[in-house]
């Protein structure tokens, strides 16, 4: 199996190799991950300049594993990776710094770079843990990005799951996407120099409901999604067509 590792939090992430040295207990790894962090970047692509890749010496636990470092998205990466190392089985994105549970999927450069990898027809994963103030201890968690790797692998293909890890897993769970409304706040503050500055933030209206990802991860159970790329709302849909 070859398998192409990539993430939004850049090439010297310690999740990024946490994740190809898991990976690397089921096929051939390669990497291909941003140069800088992109976070929150969602699915972006560069169309308005070339991008530009750099031959990057992978860490001495993982001294066998092809990589390069991109000044581009982790979209990017992805669609320049396959480029790069030719046709692949897998994608895998992360694990990132912090949670992509929720809301947070619209905006996730992690899961981004795992639907890419869905869009050119392969299967994909994207891999994050929260912080929470807590570094996250990735020798405790590498035991379980293998074990859900097995499950995922046990699935039908291809497949896009969003697999989010607690600091101290108990369990996996497979969820849904926690939907809920949010409160939009905007901060305002000023610069050492007197100019006006914002900080955007939200509150949620509710809390996570149970079997979503947002609850799991709060009871210490690994969350592992099924998503796929059709948005459409196919109970508006229906009556929709049955008006015309």
């Amino acid at each position: 199996m070859r398998i192409l590792v990539t993430n939004d939090d850049g090439i010297f992430s310690p999740g990024l190799w946490a994740l190809a040295e898991a990976a690397g207990r089921f096929g051939e790894v390669f990497v291909v991950a941003p140069e800088t962090e992109q976070s929150a970047t969602g699915h972006a692509i560069t169309i308005a300049h070339p991008v530009r890749a750099y031959p990057h010496p992978s860490p001495f636990h993982t001294p066998h594993v092809p990589a390069y470092r991109v000044r581009g998205t982790p979209a990017d990466c992805v669609a320049l990776g396959l480029h790069l190392f030719g046709p692949v089985d897998l994608v895998l994105s992360g694990v990132n710094l912090g949670s992509n549970l929720g809301h947070e999927i619209w905006h996730s450069g992690t899961v981004a770079a795992a639907k890419q990898g869905r869009l050119f027809g392969l299967s994909a994963a994207a891999f994050s843990t929260p912080m929470n103030g807590e570094n996250p201890d990735f020798d405790r968690l590498r035991p379980w990005i293998v074990r859900t790797l097995e499950t995922l692998l046990r699935l039908e293909r291809p497949f896009l799951v969003n697999v989010n890890l607690p600091h101290r897993p108990k369990g996996l769970l497979w969820t849904r996407q926690s939907v809920r409304t949010y409160e939009g706040v905007v901060l305002p503050g000023e610069d050492p120099m007197g100019r006006p500055l914002y900080w955007f933030a939200a509150r949620p209206q509710k809390g996570a409901e149970e079997g979503t990802d947002r609850w799991a991860v709060g009871q210490g159970f690994v969350s592992a999604t099924p998503l796929r790329l059709d948005l459409t709302d196919e109970a508006r849909l229906q009556p929709a067509l049955a008006q015309d």
